[in-house]
């Protein structure tokens, strides 16, 4: 069983793709982010950087004390290695997914999260720190357009540099992008969006689970 602390951020619908992907059984513990429930003490035992998402792995593969991991790469990382799943095995592939992992998190989530912040939640308009922000999103969505011609995903086979990026390009709009710009990522957003499991993850709305499949 692993205990996944989640909201239904995109950080947090990364790691509910893989879990629903691979039918893992986890159980699902909401942390409102809105009412300040990441700087519970008891929760920054388990993610001392006070960000969701994390777990708590109860059957580790190795050894018999419960693994604690945060950071939404890195447990995505570590559920692939578990499982043996959505990460290739031999080096050449395994490494390429890493690197667009890694791109997520070092680049598209960081410069995604600080568009938003200026775009919509800033106390102030700031021209300067919008244009810079949107500018930049703009160019790591040409990134990944060029990066998907001709491919299905983003390293050919389906993976968790897919599911790690997914949930930041399903919220292009309000990063002000037109998927019209993008027609690659436009098909591989549709396809991925279509994925049974993607559609379950997506039925957590606000901490809850829906009733009806809902795609991004």
């Amino acid at each position: 069983m692993i205990d996944f602390y989640f909201w239904t951020t995109p950080n947090g619908y990364k790691v509910l793709q893989f879990l629903e992907e691979t039918g893992l059984e986890y159980r699902a513990i909401p942390v409102n982010i809105a009412k300040g429930e990441q700087f519970d003490p008891e929760f920054l035992k388990i993610s001392p950087n006070n960000k969701i998402p994390a777990i708590v792995d109860h059957a580790p593969a190795q050894g018999d004390s419960p693994i604690t991991v945060f950071e939404s790469g890195a447990i995505l990382l570590y559920l692939a290695e578990k499982t043996g799943q959505f990460i290739p095995s031999d080096l050449a592939g395994r490494h390429d997914v890493l690197q667009w992992l890694f791109w997520q998190m070092a680049g598209l989530g960081p410069m995604a999260g600080q568009n938003l912040h200026f775009t919509q939640y800033a106390n102030e308009i700031l021209p300067y720190a919008i244009d810079r922000y949107v500018a930049e999103t703009s160019r790591l969505f040409r990134v990944l357009d060029n990066q998907l011609a001709g491919k299905d995903y983003i390293t050919g086979d389906y993976s968790i540099a897919d599911m790690a990026v997914y949930p930041w390009i399903a919220i292009h709009q309000n990063l002000g992008q037109n998927l019209n710009d993008y027609p690659n990522i436009e098909r591989w957003l549709e396809h991925i969006a279509n994925r049974p499991a993607t559609m379950r993850a997506y039925q957590w709305k606000a901490g809850k689970k829906q009733a009806t499949p809902v795609a991004a």
